[in-house]
């Protein structure tokens, strides 16, 4: 979500009546399809100056998702190779922004359509994952982020080097399976917060971090959204809702 502060807690601090903000209302994540939201002060932070209200509410989970996956989860570092599974989605897009931006090695997959999007994301290789299976050739991978699961999630572990980490959003890895290939895997859920909110405020006002908006509907069509996110046709990119003001 993305809005103006009309009212704040009596315990709250670091924001004030009229200042922009964006962030998440919840750790359930509901509550923001709505004129006048109540959002969790510890998931709110300072708007991005260069971004837009609809282009900020895009942003604060699938962002965060992205940077807990490489740096909290994997602690990914300079030179090492990512794999993006799913690179095209909403988080792995910013994966794979957020891993080239700190000089990592890029290898992802995407359909057909989106491998020109993907490259201009920052990826040095991009697998079509229609026709081509990465296992065949890759291997040498120090991180999988994992935005799909299933078979594909089970058979990066194949192209993984030894002690290397899967970290899903999706699901787990059996430990069975770890221990069968020698890696390590984690899956979890996002923790969105006021600190990682900031740092990818910095980003974006730095123009090093790039938003990817879909269709906007106005708040009446919240039904239309989840139709698209069960498979309707959609734009690539977050579906938003606006708020009328």
């Amino acid at each position: 979500m993305a809005g103006i502060v009309e009212a704040i807690g009596t315990e709250v601090s670091g924001f004030k009546v009229g200042d922009e903000v964006y962030g998440a209302t919840n750790e359930q994540l509901t509550g923001a399809y709505a004129e006048y939201a109540l959002p969790s002060a510890r998931m709110m932070a300072q708007k991005p100056k260069t971004l837009t209200f609809i282009e900020a509410a895009s942003a604060p989970i699938v962002t965060v998702t992205a940077w807990q996956m490489l740096f909290d989860y994997a602690h990914a570092a300079t030179r090492q190779t990512v794999l993006i599974l799913g690179a095209a989605g909403n988080v792995g897009a910013y994966a794979a922004q957020l891993a080239k931006l700190f000089d990592l090695h890029v290898v992802a997959t995407s359909a057909s359509a989106d491998l020109d999007y993907v490259r201009g994301l920052g990826a040095a290789r991009v697998v079509n994952y229609e026709w081509d299976r990465f296992e065949d050739w890759l291997t040498g991978v120090d991180v999988v982020l994992d935005t799909v699961g299933g078979d594909t999630q089970q058979r990066s572990l194949r192209v993984m080097k030894p002690s290397g980490i899967l970290v899903s959003a999706v699901s787990p890895v059996p430990e069975t399976l770890q221990k069968h290939y020698g890696v390590r895997a984690a899956h979890f859920y996002v923790d969105v917060t006021t600190a990682r909110l900031n740092k990818i405020s910095e980003l974006f006002d730095s123009g090093k971090l790039a938003t990817n908006v879909g269709t906007v509907l106005p708040l009446e069509q919240a039904r239309t959204a989840h139709e698209m996110l069960g498979g309707e046709p959609h734009r690539r990119g977050k579906i938003v809702l606006s708020v009328a003001a």
